[in-house]
């Protein structure tokens, strides 16, 4: 009976969380469990969660309960960073059944063939399973494919920095990461499927080669890993997720500066850009080094996108030391802010600073970057304007247009058209629509092989406006 039954999955956070549930839902489904979408009528859901932010927290009781309007009786899993730091906290929300640690989580057909051997209704108690964060201390190889267009290819997992904000190294443990050998065979399999980019992901990429078992020697480092990547046939493009400025060092940018399919975007967490606040954060870094590396980057790409991650309202931040923030980023050569407004996570020390700074101030905060980030990308995508670019289009229909990226991440849209799902075309950068992407003109919208026969079979012609 277990091999018949349905299973839906619903992913919170960030790229590896989506994966690590890519990798979960392939091994239940390898078992003879049915994967549907998570809208569908299922028997088991499973939710990936997240707990970066107190809205990811809040999210979950959500996602609970639309699970269960989708059927009352369905047997619900709590897995991620949230189940591994709260797991009473998960246990006890209504309609939760099951709660899996760090570790654990990766067993959960276990756990399932165990619990649901006879088919039986749900348990009246979520039972947990959660091991202490301390002996987290092994690696699971994980990749996402079909959830969409890129592979996201998970190369480490865990942390050993101690930023006075995050509780990831209590939900995911020590810094450690997959072999070479893994890395390069994942990305050949992705490749053999047909999909054309892959993003690096994980906690600390840039710490990148320390093994298992609280083994902190670099047996490879992240530049040799980007080396051997850069040879694999068949990966059109390879992006790398985030990286810490202190751990993006000159070599990095030069080397993908000079490869033929590392694409010139780099996302790098910032935080603040007031010194003072950086060092109660626990930072790294001083700003005058992110200023360097951003000047780096452009000195090498000078058409590269740089993402950059900020948090505003942390305790202690003066409006004065805010202006500071702003007023760098302001003037800083980057495409686009990700802005988050800071929340109390218990067990964090910052979670302990008497500084707090109001809830209201916060969110004022936060608009004020948004606005800045929104300036910042227009700026960038009108640069690109009139570029030749080579743009990879993603799986879904958004209100009658397909988006796609160029290498150097500017978005653009054209009406919807199912052949170009997954291909490659060339195009030149037209003007901004009035939702802020990019329109554009064909140059040759066929330039991969396997796009060629489906789109010449549809009359697309090689130069076309729209």
């Amino acid at each position: 009976m277990i091999a018949t039954k349905k299973v839906a999955f619903y992913t919170l956070g960030c790229k590896l969380n989506f994966s690590e549930t890519s990798t979960i839902a392939r091994d239940l489904t390898q078992e003879g469990f049915d994967r549907v979408p998570f809208e569908n009528f299922a028997d088991i859901y499973v939710i990936n969660t997240c707990s970066v932010t107190e809205n990811a927290d809040q999210r979950f009781k959500t996602i609970v309960k639309k699970a269960l309007k989708n059927n009352p009786n369905a047997f619900l899993i709590a897995i991620g960073c949230y189940a591994q730091l709260r797991p009473e906290e998960l246990a006890e929300v209504e309609g939760v059944d099951l709660v899996l640690g760090a570790s654990e989580k990766f067993n959960i057909s276990a756990y399932l063939n165990e619990l649901l051997n006879d088919g039986t209704a749900r348990a009246k108690k979520a039972e947990i399973h959660s091991c202490a964060i301390e002996d987290v201390d092994t690696y699971v190889s994980s990749y996402a494919i079909g959830d969409r267009t890129r592979a996201f290819l998970k190369v480490q997992d865990g942390c050993d920095y101690k930023c006075s904000y995050c509780t990831i190294p209590m939900a995911r443990g020590i810094s450690r990461s997959d072999k070479l050998e893994n890395v390069l065979r994942q990305a050949h399999e992705i490749a053999q499927r047909g999909i054309k980019e892959i993003v690096l992901t994980g906690v600390n990429i840039g710490d990148y080669g320390k093994g298992e078992f609280g083994n902190k020697k670099h047996e490879h480092t992240f530049l040799e890993l980007i080396q051997a990547l850069n040879g694999v046939e068949g990966v059109d493009r390879v992006r790398i997720s985030s990286i810490e400025p202190n751990l993006l060092s000159p070599e990095i940018i030069d080397f993908v500066a000079h490869s033929d399919n590392f694409v010139p975007h780099f996302h790098m967490p910032l935080q603040s850009g007031s010194n003072i606040i950086l060092a109660k954060m626990q930072r790294r870094y001083k700003r005058e080094l992110y200023t360097d590396r951003v000047a780096q980057i452009k000195a090498a790409m000078p058409d590269a996108c740089i993402g950059v991650d900020v948090i505003v309202g942390f305790p202690g931040e003066t409006e004065t030391l805010f202006l500071e923030t702003y007023n760098f980023l302001s003037d800083l050569d980057v495409s686009y802010l990700h802005v988050f407004t800071y929340s109390e996570r218990p067990g964090t020390k910052a979670a302990e600073h008497s500084e707090v700074v109001p809830a209201k101030v916060r969110q004022k905060r936060s608009k004020m970057l948004r606005g800045l980030s929104v300036k910042k990308r227009r700026a960038f995508y009108s640069s690109q304007l009139g570029s030749r670019q080579t743009v990879l289009f993603e799986g879904e229909n958004k209100k009658g247009y397909i988006h796609g990226f160029t290498p150097n991440y500017v978005k653009v849209k054209t009406p919807w058209n199912p052949d170009l799902v997954n291909t490659l075309h060339q195009v030149v950068l037209r003007d901004i629509d009035h939702d802020g992407l990019v329109r554009f003109d064909w140059v040759d919208p066929l330039t991969a092989a396997d796009s060629r026969s489906r789109a010449q079979s549809n009359n697309i012609p090689d130069t076309m406006k729209f």
